[in-house]
């Protein structure tokens, strides 16, 4: 049998009708019979195109509110039948039932349902029940069927109709049907996400994950790594939403650290900037706006900025945009941006500019997910927070209102930090970070070490650490860590507590005049 199966028959049933009047006057004028359902049958015959009724052709009215349509001996025998089978086609004949060649469906809107907050009879409305019987019917013969479920292959079934004469060939129809079954997963995984939310069911028996390709990328992490990115049906405003205003194509680790950058900056209600590299913070501030926070955000480590990703949690405007074009950066991202930023950042061509159009809200549960050999680890996402009369003083002296606010500002910088993490802040700004040590001690002199570098680069006198506060991501495990941050000019320290030597380090603490506040919540970032 030849790969190639002319079209005479079309069954078109969608919800979403892009294209869909230009797509069937085609198949129309190729002398290709349509069958149709519901309000798509009413669309094509409004536009003067010759449509058959599905309930006249099966001889069986559409019933139960729509629910039963399609699903009937006509519709998945002439799906499924196959062609040059004799035995199939001799019950096919018996029992009149027609050849389909063409399926085009796509499915009730069931994840823009829930996505706008729909109740729940309304959500179980919208699980389409006939639509993937009939996509996994055509996507099973593909050997004969051509199955459409995405309005952007309209083109690609055109054209290829029109190169061999009203016919397709098995190589698209294959490329078809993987499609077809990829959408009918990815419907179904919504579905089952979705009962185990109204369930509490957090991790559920089964649990399937799916996305849509955005974009395919150049590399990975590395040129030998191949890469694509995929979004979900769920939009958290980030780099999924993103509209890429100008710059170069986004790589792999641009896209990385844009999310870490953009989910660090939407931790704070005061104008915010924090500057990444390699998902890693080397500056986050806030400021009265957000030029003063990226002056003071860029003070922290001038020299790791260079190249790295700056996120804003405000509207980006002209005067903070001149200051960022000042310096090498591979990406901002900011919910909007206004005219002058724009224009301020037209001459840097490789910039990427990104806006979101909102802000990721830091308390919405979540999961992330990592691979690891033959499995997934799932866990709920930290959104963690720590509030002012949470905190546990434990030693004799007390933190100040300045040093309680920048505590609470660096234990929330720390989430965002790679354990082993150490932040030190003064006035709302990073002044240190030390990340990634196999060492809390190493991170606590590395993050001393790199503010004296950027003091020295500067001009100052001293560096920022001193008179400034301190957060640990987890508990000291021995006093050695705090006793760096007190060499280094700490004079408030913020960690979980929970070590065995607990005793051992606020006695440390007293001996130098620290304040110490346990918060009993840490935050490891692996």
């Amino acid at each position: 049998m030849s790969d190639l199966m002319p079209v005479r028959r079309a069954l078109i049933s969608v919800s979403d009708k892009t294209g869909l009047i230009d797509f069937a006057r085609f198949l129309e004028s190729r002398g290709v019979e349509i069958l149709s359902t519901g309000g798509s049958a009413k669309a094509i015959r409004d536009a003067g195109i010759k449509v058959v009724e599905v309930a006249d052709h099966t001889g069986f009215p559409e019933m139960l509110d729509g629910r039963v349509k399609t699903l009937h001996p006509k519709v998945h025998g002439g799906l499924l039948g196959i062609r040059g089978n004799a035995e199939h086609e001799a019950a096919m004949a018996e029992h009149g039932i027609a050849p389909i060649d063409l399926l085009v469906v796509n499915l009730y809107p069931f994840e823009s349902t829930v996505a706008k907050g729909a109740g729940y009879d309304e959500c179980v409305e919208n699980i389409d029940i006939g639509g993937p019987a009939m996509i996994r019917a055509a996507s099973k013969n593909h050997a004969a069927v051509a199955v459409v479920v995405d309005v952007e292959d309209y083109g690609v079934v055109k054209a290829e109709l029109e190169a061999n004469n009203g016919a397709t060939t098995l190589a698209l129809r294959k490329k078809l049907a993987a499609t077809a079954y990829a959408r009918t997963g990815a419907y179904d995984a919504a579905i089952s996400q979705w009962f185990a939310k109204q369930l509490g069911d957090t991790f559920p028996r089964r649990v399937v994950v799916a996305g849509e390709l955005k974009q395919s990328l150049r590399y990975g992490e590395n040129p030998h790594q191949a890469a694509a990115f995929y979004v979900t049906g769920h939009q958290r405003p980030g780099v999924a939403t993103a509209k890429q205003l100008q710059g170069k194509e986004l790589s792999y680790n641009n896209l990385n650290d844009t999310d870490a950058a953009y989910e660090l900056v939407a931790e704070f209600d005061k104008p915010a900037v924090a500057i990444i590299k390699h998902a890693n913070p080397c500056g986050v501030a806030v400021g009265s706006d957000i030029v003063s926070a990226y002056k003071a955000a860029l003070a922290t480590d001038p020299v790791s900025a260079f190249g790295g990703i700056v996120a804003i949690n405000r509207k980006l405007d002209g005067a903070t945009a001149e200051e960022i074009a000042k310096l090498f950066t591979e990406v901002v991202i900011a919910p909007d941006a206004d005219e002058a930023a724009v224009a301020a950042f037209a001459a840097k061509k490789n910039l990427r500019l990104l806006v979101t159009g909102g802000m990721p809200d830091p308390n919405e549960p979540g999961m992330t997910l990592r691979p690891v050999a033959g499995g997934y680890l799932f866990q709920t996402k930290d959104n963690g927070r720590v509030a002012l009369q949470e905190l546990k003083v434990v030693t004799k002296r007390a933190p100040s209102q300045q040093e309680l606010e920048d505590l609470l500002f660096a234990f929330r910088v720390c989430k965002h930090v790679k354990s082993n993490a150490i932040i030190y802040v003064k006035n709302g700004t990073t002044v240190g970070i030390g990340a990634g040590q196999m060492s809390r001690v190493d991170s606590s002199r590395i993050a001393a070490w790199k503010s004296q570098e950027a003091a020295t680069a500067a001009g100052l006198a001293q560096p920022g650490t001193i008179g400034s506060v301190v957060a640990s991501d987890a508990f000291f495990p021995f006093a050695d860590g705090l006793l760096a941050a007190a060499a280094a000019g700490a004079t408030a320290v913020i960690q979980p507590g929970g070590s065995m030597r607990d005793a051992e380090v606020i006695a440390a603490a007293d001996e130098k005049g620290l304040a110490m506040v346990f918060t009993g919540m840490r935050h490891f970032r692996h």
